[in-house]
């Protein structure tokens, strides 16, 4: 242990004679605790916790405590654990947390969230003694629970989560909101309207499926298909559309690229090579009397 680490774990021990002194109201002290718990100590001493909690009458035992029984039998059962080894429930767990964290806006929702109902706890995620910030780094902490939404996030369209640039929490807030998937809006489409402005509208005609859900035609984490679509043009656009009318053939195996004569339809953008306008256009009704709608073909 560097003399630098081992002054500031003692400072902490020493913030208050409380602490220092032993045993008062229940209370063991961090000297005692740091006595078989020196490791944990020492990473604590450098924490955001232990900064907040310099000059009080708990440290350690603020979460863990009282310790006085732990002390005469260090055992599990006789202190406050945290963690998947931990003797008390998920919801105890939480509310040890809760106690200083319930203040905070973002942690409101934590009970009607899903990670809290399905008891998920703080330290699942954070790391209450080690580093510096206690806060979870995404998206990696995430993918350790969501392995499938990993997978997703390394296909070849995908938001840009490996980048840096988006993250998890960017779209949903993990500790509790109203709306499905812990997305941070009411709305799948009002978050993706956060960033993608232009498909807000309102259009003149609207594309049913767009104003019902953005997911419906894309995979929001990611999709091995252009602009994350959930499956290639022209079968995403044939999953709604008869095929009985325009172009007047199904898109199936035989009609795509297999043979001397594949379907024109599978190359370059398909359907989006016509019907540019895809999300709802202002294009105005039969422009030059031609008999063609523009604007509700979604055509350029």
């Amino acid at each position: 242990m560097s003399m630098r680490t081992m002054v500031s774990l003692w400072l902490l021990v020493l913030a208050t004679p409380a602490l220092a002194g032993g045993p008062e109201g229940g209370y063991a002290g961090a000297k005692t605790c740091i006595g078989c718990h020196e490791e944990v100590g020492t990473a604590f001493a450098a924490s955001l916790h232990a900064k907040a909690w310099a000059g009080g009458v708990e440290g350690c035992e603020s979460c863990h405590g009282p310790g006085v029984a732990h002390a005469d039998n260090p055992s599990r059962q006789s202190i406050g654990t945290f963690g998947s080894k931990a003797t008390r429930g998920a919801a105890e767990q939480s509310t040890a947390c809760l106690r200083c964290h319930e203040s905070f806006t973002e942690l409101a929702l934590w009970s009607q969230g899903i990670h809290g109902r399905r008891d998920v706890t703080c330290a699942n995620c954070h790391r209450i003694h080690g580093g510096f910030s206690p806060s979870a780094a995404a998206p990696e902490v995430c993918y350790g629970c969501h392995l499938d939404v990993k997978i997703d996030a390394n296909k070849q369209s995908r938001h840009p989560i490996k980048e840096g640039k988006v993250s998890c929490q960017s779209c949903h807030n993990p500790h509790g909101t109203l709306s499905k998937h812990l997305v941070k809006a009411d709305t799948v489409n009002q978050l993706c309207y956060g960033c993608h402005a232009d498909k807000r509208g309102p259009f003149l005609w609207e594309h049913p499926p767009v104003e019902e859900s953005c997911t419906t035609c894309h995979a929001a984490h990611g999709s091995r298909h252009k602009k994350m679509l959930v499956q290639k043009v022209p079968n995403l656009c044939q999953s709604c559309h008869d095929w009985s009318r325009h172009p007047g053939t199904p898109y199936d195996q035989r009609a795509s690229f297999r043979g001397s004569a594949p379907s024109n339809r599978f190359f370059g953008r398909s359907c989006v090579n016509c019907h540019a306008n895809i999300h709802g256009s202002m294009a105005p009704n039969d422009p030059g009397g031609s008999g063609h709608n523009n604007g509700k073909a979604f055509l350029r």
